[in-house]
């Protein structure tokens, strides 16, 4: 068939998104491992700046974020016959910006209350993201519509119950 697609039953790339905290890294690498695909965090492909000034307690705005969605959208159409990403992509234009790059993306939202989020943000110690940003970034996460294709999946539950249910849904979508 030359299809080279990792798992022909699974729509791909995959952006594991959500605010931070919510375990986008971890469930995305889990993801991949079971896809046997390429991973990748979008937390490596910001430059220099950005990390200074979120380091410093600042949130990002939209020009910060541009040019770092810009090589994230490039990793996604490199990737586009399988490839697990893990990205915040909290608002819909920078969800756009990367369908820009590769159109057939699928987004897995991991979603959770703010306490929950905050608590888990709280037990990693040394990441470049203070607790004290996770709720501004409750105040800037847009839910995905439901003309994007993806699903929304509670965090609060074990790792192999967030990727199985993923998959279940992804296989029957």
């Amino acid at each position: 068939m030359g299809h080279s697609r990792v798992d022909a039953g699974m729509p791909l790339p995959i952006v594991v998104m959500g605010v931070s905290g919510s375990g986008k890294s971890t469930v995305g690498a889990a993801l991949a491992q079971r896809l046997r695909a390429p991973f990748a965090d979008a937390d490596d492909f910001h430059p220099p700046a950005n990390i200074a000034k979120m380091t410093a307690g600042h949130p990002l705005d939209d020009d910060d974020r541009y040019p770092w969605l810009e090589s994230i959208g490039q990793w996604l159409a490199e990737h586009r016959d399988g490839g697990v990403m893990s990205c915040s992509a909290l608002k819909r234009i920078y969800r756009d910006q990367l369908r820009q790059h590769c159109a057939d993306v699928r987004f897995l939202h991991l979603s959770g209350t703010e306490d929950v989020v905050a608590r888990r943000q709280a037990s990693r110690p040394g990441h470049f993201m203070p607790a004290s940003l996770v709720h501004s970034q409750f105040e800037t996460l847009e839910p995905l519509d439901p003309d994007e294709h993806g699903f929304s999946i509670d965090v609060d539950q074990s790792i192999d119950s967030i990727i199985d249910t993923y998959v279940a849904r992804a296989e029957g979508a």
